[in-house]
């Protein structure tokens, strides 16, 4: 990809259920071709994939040429971007729900 063309965004890209779900399905095999991943959605193969183009285009799916077949496999690495952000949000629960804590128990006693 040339450094002209900007990278989609990952939020952007996992944002939608069937995109979810393909990256579900190729984190459970080490690749799978369009034929594969068709039929376990109710919808065509050209709506299938450009799904995939849009999570090949966040850089969370890589495709290969075997023959005249494209398979796809999973490049999670973007999703540290994802983990980062929900971590910080975790840690302000965290802290949020042990103030209350001690709060309610403060009115206990």
């Amino acid at each position: 990809m040339s450094e002209s063309v900007q990278m989609r965004d990952v939020f952007e890209a996992i944002a939608d259920p069937t995109r979810r779900r393909l990256i579900r399905l190729l984190a459970e095999s080490e690749e799978m071709p369009l034929h594969e991943l068709t039929p376990q959605f109710q919808m065509g193969r050209t709506a299938v994939s450009k799904h995939l183009t849009i999570l090949k285009g966040a850089g969370l799916v890589q495709d290969r040429k075997v023959g005249r077949e494209t398979r796809f496999r999973l490049n999670a690495a973007p999703l540290r971007e994802v983990q980062d952000w929900l971590s910080f949000y975790n840690q302000f629960w965290s802290t949020n729900l042990l103030r209350l804590n001690q709060l309610l128990e403060e009115e206990e006693e």
